[in-house]
């Protein structure tokens, strides 16, 4: 692991350069820690795949202190246990047709069904990694490589809010509408982003996430429940 500057009121603390369970459990132990145990002058902590950024006050602490105090945080880290108690949250998915134009796209590419793709993506189990891009998007590892796809090669300029996707290993969810490049293969009626409410975001790093396939007419319903 290395510790870098982020300009001149930010440090980053790298776990390792692979993205991986492994790494991104030692995110999550830093991360709960410093909720408890905030290091002097932190204004607030950024958790990624596998790196943590703080950001701190240069008025009340030096760089080279910030570090000093940050490695003890990671060793009395690794001596905690992460809260047992993970959620699990079903996110209901419509495959396909107008929510999924790019569904048959990405069968194409593994050489698969539509519906072969659509039970290997909602059969796993995935880890909410980060959140980051857009307000409460979140980056899913646990994705089969039978199903994986690239980028498209000319993103859209808006994508419709919901939008499920998939760039090479990784699966998401598009919060708000937004240009983007993922293969969209289906939307849900749950909203991702809720400014209204504490906190805004339904999904946060460290939850678990598992896709219910629903049909177009259970979308609308939901969608009727939800206004």
């Amino acid at each position: 692991m290395r510790y870098f500057p982020l300009g001149d009121a930010a440090i980053v603390v790298e776990f390792d350069s692979v993205i991986g369970p492994a790494s991104n459990e030692k995110v999550q132990l830093l991360a709960a820690y410093l909720d408890h145990h905030p290091i002097v002058g932190m204004i607030e902590y950024v958790p990624a795949f596998t790196t943590v950024t703080v950001f701190y006050n240069p008025f009340l602490i030096r760089y080279a202190d910030a570090q000093a105090r940050l490695e003890v945080a990671v060793q009395q880290a690794e001596g905690i246990q992460l809260e047992q108690t993970t959620r699990l949250v079903q996110i209901p998915v419509c495959y396909g047709g107008d929510f999924g134009p790019d569904l048959e796209e990405v069968a194409r590419h593994n050489q698969l069904t539509a519906d072969e793709v659509i039970r290997i993506h909602s059969s796993a189990e995935y880890q909410v990694y980060m959140i980051g891009f857009a307000p409460g998007f979140p980056y899913l590892g646990g994705m089969s490589e039978r199903i994986a796809a690239p980028r498209r090669s000319s993103p859209r300029l808006i994508i419709p809010a919901g939008s499920v996707g998939i760039a090479g290993l990784q699966t998401g969810v598009y919060p708000i509408g937004t240009p983007g490049g993922w293969q969209l293969i289906g939307r849900t009626p749950e909203p991702l982003f809720r400014p209204d409410m504490s906190p805004p975001t339904l999904l946060q790093a460290g939850d678990k996430v598992r896709f219910q396939p629903i049909t177009e007419k259970e979308y609308e319903s939901w969608e009727g429940l939800e206004a």
